[in-house]
Parts: C-alpha cells; structure tokens; sequence
C-alpha cells in the first residue's frame, strides 16, 4: 500500500536537493515532517509540501484506511537531476565562461507499515 508524489524541475542543484532527501529517507511520515518543518536548508520546503501531497494522494487512494492507523512511512526518495539552462558569462580578454544552471526532479514514495507487520507476523508462526 503506497502512494507516489513527484516534483519536476526544482530550480536548485540536485547535489543540494539530495542532502536534505537523505535526511528523511526511511523516516515516518511524522518524524520526516518535523525534520522538514525546522530545516533551514532550500529545499526542505520544496521536500515539506512534496510530502504533504504524497499523504493527500495515499489517502485519496485507500479511502476506507485510516490515516493513523496505516503507520506511513518514507519508502523511497530518489533525486534525479533535470534540464541544465546553460548560460555565458564574460571573462577577462574576450573569452566566455559557462554557467551551468542545474534543476532537479524529486521522486517521494510513501508506504504504509500496516499492511508489511502482519504479513512478516505471519510468516513467522508458520516456521
């Protein structure tokens, strides 16, 4: 039982992105929240409301769970890198430097515990 959320074109470096990514990574939803919530780095906000949509979308998808009950978790995280803007910038006699403008594309899976505690439960009783 999972749900996706994804955020395309982030103008930021994924390198920055994913720093703030593994500090959440494998968290519950509650904790990784709180993280995002009193992080000071740019992309913990991005990543907050990102979080926010992947829990909107699991309950829009089993609408007969319980929110409180399903124990979500954060599965999966991953931190593509998107288009690169490439742009000049003058430099001393005549010649021309490349600026790099990165994006990135976040991937957010949310799972419930719920469902996965009972399966292994179960197949510990018939060992």
């Amino acid at each position: 039982m999972e749900a996706v959320a994804k955020l395309n074109n982030v103008p930021s470096s994924p390198r920055k992105m994913r720093l703030v990514a593994d500090m959440i990574r494998g968290q519950e939803v509650d904790i990784a929240l709180n993280i995002l919530k009193f992080e000071s780095k740019q992309g913990a906000a991005r990543l907050e409301k990102l979080l926010i949509s992947a829990i909107s979308n699991w309950q829009n998808k089993f609408e007969d769970e319980r929110l409180e009950e399903a124990n979500l978790y954060v599965k999966e995280i991953k931190v593509d890198s998107g288009r690169m803007l490439k742009r000049l910038r003058p430099a001393p006699q005549g010649r021309a430097h490349r600026i790099r403008k990165r994006s990135n594309h976040v991937t957010l899976v949310v799972a419930s515990k719920g469902g996965q505690v009972t399966v292994e439960n179960e197949n510990n009783n018939n060992e």
